[in-house]
């Protein structure tokens, strides 16, 4: 393809039913292109400073086509895990979402510079602290996380779409998503590198207690096969392959197009490991662990 042309320089009168971009589309031809031709569009490499040309782009035509705006970390499946686990609290105050890239699973040309214009192009990170969404740098993005294998990590607040996802979703009023690049503890042990996802979320249990969970989930062969996961659930439910019922032209989030308990099931199917651990006021403490190798 040649994101240079309108066409995408295929031929005329392709037959198309959904476009996913993989890549940072800096001309938007791609999804120029799918509201075009009235194909789902799904883009995963735009940051939340980056949105004002798509919004726009879509603004013009917003029955053509569903547009998704799935730049949520790995597609998705940071929200999917918070949403699953943000399912048992009846009320939600705060979320903390962590990730944990190997230093080795950056990726490769395309991905590298992602990384390199989210983190310099954009050097602030978007958080929501009472209720108010705040852009931070420096010292006020800083934090640290906890891996795993109980090492800890400084971290910085990051402007991607999950604190979007997950506001909309949960309206908590502190939202934070933050990720650090190091050795991940599958490496450190002398294995391959894996990826790490760190979810905390504070609030009211449904039973009226105040109630802490942490959430760990860890793929074995890094960040891949979840991001994967994600623009192919998105794809299958956009296009109706489940439901027999294509997704309406609209400006989508993934959580709102795809349901956060099924991604997450199917994330285990796909080897992932969850480990969650719950802390109750009254002093009840519970761990689960779960993972389904296919």
């Amino acid at each position: 393809m040649d994101l240079n042309r309108r066409d995408l320089g295929l031929a005329h009168g392709v037959s198309v039913g959904a476009v996913a971009m993989f890549v940072k589309d800096e001309t938007l031809n791609g999804q120029l292109f799918a509201q075009d031709h009235g194909a789902a569009f799904i883009d995963i490499s735009s940051a939340a400073f980056e949105l004002g040309p798509q919004a726009a782009v879509f603004s013009e035509r917003p029955q053509s086509a569903p547009v998704l705006l799935a730049s949520n970390w790995l597609a998705g499946t940071s929200t999917f895990a918070a949403l699953d686990l943000a399912s048992s609290f009846d009320r939600i105050d705060s979320i903390l979402v962590s990730a944990l890239l190997d230093d080795q699973d950056i990726g490769g040309g395309a991905a590298e510079a992602d990384y390199v214009r989210q983190t310099q192009a954009g050097p602030s990170g978007l958080l929501r602290k009472n209720g108010r969404f705040i852009w931070v740098s420096g010292k006020d993005a800083a934090g640290t996380f906890e891996a795993v294998d109980g090492r800890s990590f400084d971290a910085q607040a990051f402007g991607n779409l999950d604190v979007l996802s997950l506001s909309a979703a949960t309206d908590a009023q502190d939202i934070v998503f933050q990720f650090a690049v190091g050795e991940t503890s599958s490496r450190r042990r002398g294995e391959r590198f894996s990826h790490e996802i760190l979810v905390e979320i504070g609030g009211t249990s449904q039973d009226g207690r105040r109630t802490h969970a942490r959430r760990a989930i860890v793929h074995p062969d890094g960040q891949a096969p979840m991001t994967a996961l994600g623009v192919s659930l998105a794809i299958e439910d956009m296009l109706g392959l489940r439901t027999g019922k294509k997704l309406a032209p609209g400006l989508y989030l993934p959580h709102a197009v795809v349901d956060p308990t099924r991604a997450v099931n199917l994330l285990r199917e796909i080897g992932v490991t969850i480990d969650d651990k719950w802390h109750h006021s009254d002093g009840f403490e519970a761990i689960r662990s779960e993972k389904l190798v296919p």
